[in-house]
């Protein structure tokens, strides 16, 4: 199989695919004033798959963004900046967003303004994670771990989807995407959503979302080990190999990202769907190689 075909096993082979192909977005970074965005967003230049746009204050353009040869955009606070950033998707004059020292509320407020804001009525706002863990021998793709408390059906439906569209975007062909559950019984009667886990298999056994295996439900074991799948002789199609992780709520998802970030040293990246353009919202907590790959990530699902 030719280099280009084989799926992307960890975050340095997508970083080498963006080079392969040239791909270089416009990246308008949100009050880029801390020195862990201010480095990441330098890494990511450096590497060439981004090509920053700081809206910042005259200090840091002065101290920063003018020493790196960087765009900028001078205002006075991290609201005017995001709604500044808003307007360049908008515009089409950027293709990324990314978060910086300001607080996510800020930011939000002005992606999800309904008259001036980037996301499209009817559309699921979602967080996408992926995650490189040394026990695992690829990339698992999950979410809600920031945004959805509870998925509706039509939510978990679009959740399918785009992690989905992000496996195929990793040239993972087939992805075999897990629906997660504390065990591999349906139960209506404590676990309404169990339920929907059925009618997401039988939508995707009709080609709904596009190529791909979906099961559930199934434990986090079940889905990511072939071993423990053999020993509860459960035959199913992810066969221990999970691709991607459907996560039943936002307590679910964001204990397994603090988890695995915490006592295994994941390597992580995460953006937001259902924008005009994927936004890069890290927390407080992530590393600077965590906002690395996720503008990595954003730059590769760019459409």
């Amino acid at each position: 199989m030719p280099e280009k075909e084989r799926s992307i096993k960890d975050f340095k082979q997508l970083i080498s695919l963006l080079k392969e192909k040239h791909i270089c977005k416009r990246a308008v970074v949100v009050w880029s004033e801390d020195s862990h965005t201010q480095e990441a967003v330098s890494l990511a230049a450096h590497e060439g798959f981004i090509k920053p746009i700081l809206i910042c204050s005259e200090t840091t353009r002065n101290t920063f963004a003018q020493k790196e040869g960087f765009e900028t955009i001078i205002v006075d606070s991290p609201e005017e900046a995001s709604r500044k950033a808003v307007a360049l998707i908008r515009e089409k004059q950027a293709d990324i967003i990314m978060k910086g020292f300001v607080n996510t509320d800020v930011l939000l407020r002005a992606i999800l303004d309904k008259e001036l804001g980037i996301l499209p009525k009817g559309a699921v706002l979602t967080h996408i994670a992926v995650a490189k863990l040394a026990e695992y021998n690829k990339l698992i793709f999950f979410t809600d771990a920031a945004v959805i408390p509870y998925p509706t059906d039509e939510q978990r439906k679009a959740q399918v989807q785009y992690l989905v569209d992000f496996c195929h975007a990793f040239n993972i062909t087939c992805p075999k995407i897990s629906l997660i559950h504390c065990s591999e019984k349906v139960d209506t009667k404590h676990f309404p959503h169990t339920a929907n886990y059925l009618t997401l298999k039988e939508d995707a056994k009709a080609g709904v979302f596009g190529k791909c295996e979906i099961d559930g439900p199934l434990d986090l074991k079940t889905s990511c080990s072939k071993e423990a799948m053999e020993i509860k002789q459960i035959n199913s199609p992810i066969n221990g190999e999970a691709d991607a992780l459907i996560f039943p709520n936002i307590e679910s998802g964001n204990l397994f990202y603090k988890t695995i970030t915490l006592f295994c040293h994941a390597e992580v990246a995460g953006v937001l769907q259902g924008t005009m353009a994927p936004v890069v919202l890290p927390s407080r907590g992530d590393t600077i190689t965590s906002k690395l790959y996720s503008l990595a990530l954003a730059s590769l699902i760019v459409k």
